[in-house]
């Protein structure tokens, strides 16, 4: 007979939520400025390690020291099990210990072992392992870990007791062998169960050398963002829980039970979860690499931080060429047991450059404090090989113009490398790819202003083969995407916005709120692109948007972080705004015209008029496209605002439909998923024009693939936009002009 698993806590549980409450009330967890960065402290000269693994080739040994020497660190983890992979695992080990590497063993128990540790043959296997491993290894090795993601015991299989057993039969043979212990281990930022554990080995005389516990912060995507996971969004912001504040509160759990020092023995950035909200996946991985370990340093709580595995296809800084189906079951956090694939298939990813080149400058520098950090702009600055160093980048799409943050006299002394090493020419933006800005230590470099911000536009950093250039020229300000700064100067001749005026209504592609019209494009002959300008603002909206960016910038932005996370839009090429003006009419959108078969708006009108194919698409085919699309979009946390059908473009190839948006203006972008909410917000926008039986079977495609189901509690929303729309063609704007029209077209037919 199946039986429901309870609702309430285990007395395990409870013990873990009083211990660490009691410790919390007693003010435990207070620390002033907690989530700044601590001026004025070394970095250890081993602070950036790697988790390696081998397999049952020793070829693979060799690859693995000659990657270790490739990225220059001289410190690595290595899981060790008591299981069929031991003789692989030591073989490799003794290869790192002749390569003089510092070697931080983690011996870990099978997960069907763990879960029975209660058993007496169980605990004596495990004393025999420990024992006959340190009786090899103990004078070679670093340190032994003992525990493993204790607080998931999904992937450890340990329950408190059997965790007890196991660290007091490894602690105490580690005493006797003179090891350094390290643990225990806990997975992601869960301070309850390191208080509760830490009561517990306290009491027993138990207590580690070092505290260990996996700093993860993959699930809030970048590495600066506040985790939302503990308070909730709507204290996310206030409580200030980033990586920085987690990783000093973990330290001062430690101190307070006489346990100062703490790593992070292994974390990562999955490739596969960015790509859920960002298609660049790799380029992504290798920019976090930077940011993160930078923070970790910037925070001074940590002794030393891990990337691992070294060799995967998810997670890895080089790609083992498998997918999905060979991922092992269990999650090689807990238990990084080999590097599999084929030794010829491995490739480097871009976040192996990255992370040799974090390493090269951030392990055993002197990190002398942060000039700009917290507000969407980090600079950190740091000194080493007798070089000033800033490891400068912004977050979430934002950028800044290097010269309005940093003065020209440091300007022209700079020595500019990118995020993997290489020297380049002196950036004009600082964008989220991390960039390493070096002087002469004994340069005093000025800022331009001594609150650095950003410049309120949004860029995809990793468009490739184009760049940014900054417009910043008399009246006129904005943004030119181009090839080179030639082609740029080319662009902002023939696109001079002194020289744009919005055409004849009959000229234009639309003339309404908003001027759209096709000018020539000097990169092509015989190619046009687009641009729009608005031309008719009501009042009340020229008072509510004299404080918000222009409405070219607007539409820049939208179309931007529409790139940045893989919808379609047409490829912005340039904005335009000039300084001061009032009037919010002096500022040009440009983009690539985007050419396609027709709107979603045309296509829903046809079916509510009866038709069952639109440009031989039929109906169906096109709700489960057009419900995927709307699923992928808001899954990348995009919410349009102005998602009606004649923004939304229809192009077909053969059987396969893409869509791609306009009008960008309104668009909000969140760092994570889109909420139910404004999900449903922009539905209702979207199937506005197409009949009931048509919306219900395109909301339950839609509703189906994000887990919800349809229901009048669903429906009340779309009623509700009908309505509103109703309105407005009755008593609305819409609706008065078109009585007066009515009224004018009467009065001329009677002469009056």
């Amino acid at each position: 007979m199946a039986v429901k698993r309870s609702k309430l806590p285990s007395m395990l549980t409870r013990q873990v939520v009083q211990d660490g409450l009691a410790y919390i009330f007693k003010g435990g967890l207070r620390l002033k400025n907690s989530h700044l960065p601590v001026a004025d402290h070394a970095i250890p000269t081993h602070f950036i390690g790697i988790c390696v693994a081998t397999n049952q080739q020793p070829e693979t040994d060799d690859y693995v020291l000659a990657q270790l020497a490739a990225l220059g660190l001289g410190r690595v983890r290595l899981d060790i099990g008591d299981d069929d992979m031991y003789v692989h695992q030591v073989r490799l080990l003794q290869r790192l210990l002749d390569a003089s590497l510092l070697v931080d063993v983690h011996l870990v128990q099978p997960f069907a072992i763990a879960r029975h540790m209660l058993d007496a043959q169980v605990q004596a296997r495990w004393q025999q392992f420990v024992e006959q491993f340190l009786q090899q290894y103990a004078t070679h090795i670093a340190s032994l870990e003992i525990g493993n993601t204790i607080n998931r015991k999904r992937w450890s299989g340990y329950q408190w007791p059997g965790f007890m057993q196991a660290w007091q039969i490894a602690h105490r043979l580690a005493r006797q062998y003179g090891v350094k212990v390290v643990g225990p281990n806990i997975q992601d930022f869960e301070p309850l169960y390191n208080i509760s554990a830490f009561k517990k080995l306290q009491a027993e005389h138990l207590l580690p050398d070092v505290h260990s516990n996996n700093l993860f912060v993959e699930r809030v995507i970048e590495p600066e963002q506040p985790d939302h996971r503990i308070f909730q969004f709507r204290w996310t912001r206030c409580l200030k829980f980033n990586l920085i504040k987690k990783a000093r509160l973990l330290q001062k759990i430690g101190v307070d039970f006489g346990v100062p020092a703490l790593i992070s023995p292994v974390a990562f950035w999955a490739i596969y979860r960015i790509q859920r909200h960002l298609p660049d996946g790799a380029q992504k991985q290798a920019d976090y690499v930077t940011r993160y370990f930078t923070l970790l340093a910037a925070s001074g709580a940590l002794e030393q931080a891990n990337w691992g595995a070294m060799i995967c296809h998810r997670e890895g800084v080089i790609n083992d060429g498998l997918d999905d189906a060979r991922y092992p079951a269990l999650e090689r956090v807990a238990y990084y047991q080999s590097a599999d694939g084929n030794l010829h298939e491995y490739q480097r990813n871009p976040s192996f450059s990255a992370l040799r080149t974090v390493a090269r400058w951030l392990n055993g520098a002197h990190y002398i404090g942060a000039l700009a950090t917290g507000n969407g702009l980090e600079i950190h600055q740091l000194r080493k090989h007798q070089k000033l160093i800033h490891v400068v980048w912004a977050i979430n799409g934002h950028c800044a113009v290097l010269n309005q943050v940093y003065a020209e006299s440091a300007l022209r002394k700079v020595e500019s490398i990118n995020r993997n090493g290489q020297s380049i020419a002196q950036p004009a933006l600082i964008t989220e790819t991390p960039v390493y800005l070096m002087w002469d230590a004994t340069e005093t470099v000025e800022l331009h202003t001594a609150n650095p911000r950003l410049s309120q536009t949004i860029i995809h950093a990793h468009i490739q083969h184009l760049q940014y250039f900054p417009v910043q020229e008399a009246d006129w300000r904005g943004m030119i995407l181009a090839e080179n700064s030639e082609q740029a100067a080319q662009l902002w001749y023939a696109w001079h916005p002194g020289t744009l005026k919005a055409p004849a209504k009959e000229q234009a592609l639309r003339h309404a709120r908003n001027a759209i019209w096709p000018i020539p494009d000097p990169r092509a002959p015989n190619k046009k692109v687009t641009v729009k300008q608005p031309i008719r603002m009501h009042w009340h909206k020229t008072w509510l948007d004299r404080f918000k960016p222009s409405k070219a910038k607007r539409s820049w932005n939208g179309a931007m972080e529409l790139l940045r996370r893989g919808v379609g839009t047409a490829m912005p090429l340039a904005y335009f705004e000039r300084v001061d003006d009032t009037s919010l009419k002096q500022n040009f959108f440009i983009c690539e015209y985007v050419t396609h078969d027709f709107t979603i708006a045309q296509a829903f009108i046809a079916f509510s008029q009866g038709e069952e194919t639109f440009n031989g698409v039929p109906a169906q085919s096109l709700y489960q496209a057009f419900a995927l699309f709307c699923l992928h979009m808001h899954a990348s946390g995009i919410y349009f605002r102005d998602f009606s059908g004649g923004n939304i473009l229809v192009s077909q190839q053969d059987e396969r439909l893409t869509f791609s948006l306009i009008d960008t203006a309104r668009l909000h972008a969140y760092a994570t998923a889109t909420p139910y909410s404004e999900r449903i917000a922009d539905l209702t926008r979207a199937i506005q024009k197409l009949h009931w039986d048509g919306r219900k079977q395109f909301l339950t495609l839609y509703l189906g693939l994000s887990g919800h189901s349809l229901n009048i509690g669903t429906l009340l929303p779309f009623y509700l936009y009908d309505f509103k729309v109703h309105l407005k063609r009755t008593i609305g704007r819409k609706g008065m002009r078109k009585l007066l029209r009515k009224i004018k077209s009467l009065r001329a037919g009677n002469g009056v």
